[in-house]
């Protein structure tokens, strides 16, 4: 989907940024009518947007730090997310079970009638106490455990909602480019004049505004606008995840205290894995550009499990990693897990060609902190249409009826796909699996075989309309077939996207 800009070409928003921020906000921006360009110097969501926990949620926790505002909000964007993409989000019901020690039941129910009427009207199931020796709760762990709670938040696939929200943008107009870097921005007349460097070379485009949305990098991206104010800093956050062979029965999530006030989600992951984080360290900018898990995260992750469940795991188990870091609004709070995960939106001017800053943020509140950005920026922007993506679907989620009967309609359409192979593209392309598929009428038709089902013709959809150029964009990002492909897989991938490029 490379698209060519002429020289000097004007824009009435710049973004910059490959995230689900800056995606969310290209989405809207273009979608009210402006003329809207995002670059991104990776990938889409090649950073923290895809080392989430992989959860929409309110943020049960955060009731803890008084974060009602955030919690209430992220509730309903919940509420919002689970219908707007219903093929990449799904009701999840977590178990909180009450150890010794832990949080007292009393605080446990009021933390939880809040978070099931704070949001207002909810159609997820409420939260209730449950016995633990109930194996439809309870099942594999240790027996001392009797006591707990259910109560429901939601999954995402995380880089698919980055991916999906700039899909919608460049349908609506804007222009997406990858692999472009802005390395600086000065004001002239009444527009930017903003630096970019790609491996075809230096150029330079204008913009009315532009939005600081570079994650971790904010506060470097701000230092080459030497005409924008710094407001604040931020605190670098990294968070780990191990994945593990399935160390539960069920289809449900835990949510495990620790003795230190933290939590540890494990959740189940892609058919026969365990999902297991996260830690929160304060870090500083040398480990900003490429995390890494450390011994002790592993450590302190497999002790959290085996608290907690029959089954022991130990660092050896441990199937992949990956850690990201998210770059919250600096609140002056020592301790990480509690400084505000709430999104900060500072202006950079107070008069003139505007740049905005993003600070922190959720995947869950991604749309709404989009509609704020877009309200501070709207007196130094053209007239604009008003806020939409409430209601509007992300591509593919506009079929009706539930996921189960577009899946059964699928299966139907496609009788040749296996029931894996049709969930997983039913999953992670919607009503657009069409697109893929086609008229095929086996999978011969689908081309070249890459193994774990990927063919040849997801992987041409993927670099024609998805913006993939790698065996990591593909495998990692808009899938995660990269967790059990072959050794031969990636180079296979790279060289048909070398040689298709």
């Amino acid at each position: 989907m490379a698209q060519a800009l002429p020289p000097l070409a004007d824009y009435d928003l710049l973004v910059i940024g490959g995230g689900i921020n800056g995606a969310g906000i290209a989405r809207d921006a273009a979608g009210r009518g402006l003329k809207v360009l995002l670059v991104e110097r990776d990938d889409l969501a090649a950073h923290t947007s895809s080392a989430s926990t992989k959860l929409i949620h309110g943020g049960l926790r955060y009731l803890e730090y008084y974060e009602f505002r955030l919690v209430r909000e992220a509730l309903q964007e919940r509420e919002r997310l689970i219908h707007i993409a219903p093929h990449i989000s799904w009701p999840l019901r977590f178990v909180l079970p009450q150890p010794k020690g832990g949080r007292p039941g009393w605080m446990i129910r009021i933390g939880l009638w809040l978070y099931d009427h704070i949001g207002g009207k909810q159609t997820l199931p409420p939260s209730h106490g449950v016995d633990l020796r109930d194996p439809r709760w309870g099942a594999g762990l240790k027996p001392g455990l009797a006591k707990g709670f259910v109560y429901s938040d939601a999954w995402v696939d995380d880089a698919r909602l980055v991916v999906l929200n700039a899909i919608d943008a460049a349908e609506r107009g804007a222009t997406i480019r990858t692999g472009v870097t802005a390395t600086g921005a000065k004001i002239e007349d009444d527009h930017w004049l903003v630096d970019l460097s790609s491996a075809q070379g230096a150029e330079q485009v204008r913009a009315r505004a532009v939005v600081n949305a570079a994650g971790p990098w904010v506060g470097a991206m701000l230092g080459a606008i030497p005409q924008a104010q710094a407001h604040g800093g931020i605190r670098l956050v990294k968070g780990s995840h191990i994945i593990v062979p399935r160390v539960y029965p069920g289809d449900h999530a835990f949510i495990l205290q620790k003795q230190d006030g933290r939590i540890v989600f494990t959740i189940p992951y892609q058919n026969g894995f365990t999902l297991v984080g996260t830690t929160d360290l304060l870090v500083g900018e040398a480990e900003r550009d490429a995390p890494k898990i450390s011994a002790e995260e592993v450590d302190y992750l497999c002790a959290t499990v085996n608290d907690y469940f029959e089954g022991q795991i130990a660092p050896d188990d441990v199937v992949s990693t990956y850690s990201g870091v998210r770059p919250l609004y600096d609140d002056g709070g020592a301790d990480a897990k509690a400084i505000t995960r709430d999104y900060v939106l500072k202006l950079g001017r107070e008069s003139g060609p505007q740049v905005l800053s993003i600070f922190g943020g959720k995947l869950t509140t991604y749309r709404r902190l989009a509609e704020h950005a877009l309200e501070m920026l709207e007196p130094f922007l053209p007239p604009m249409r008003g806020g939409w993506t409430g209601t509007a679907p992300l591509p593919g989620g506009d079929f009706t009826g539930g996921f189960a009967a577009f899946l059964a309609d699928v299966r139907r359409r496609w009788p040749f796909l296996s029931a894996e192979l049709a969930a997983r593209l039913a999953h992670a392309y919607g009503s657009r699996i069409e697109r893929i598929l086609d008229d095929a009428q086996s999978l011969g038709d689908l081309g070249e075989d890459f193994g774990h089902g990927l063919y040849e013709a997801e992987l041409r959809y993927l670099a024609d309309r998805e913006w993939a150029h790698t065996s990591a964009d593909v495998l990692w990002r808009r899938s995660k077939l990269g967790l059990t492909a072959p050794p031969d897989m990636a180079r296979r991938v790279d060289q048909w996207l070398e040689q298709n490029r």
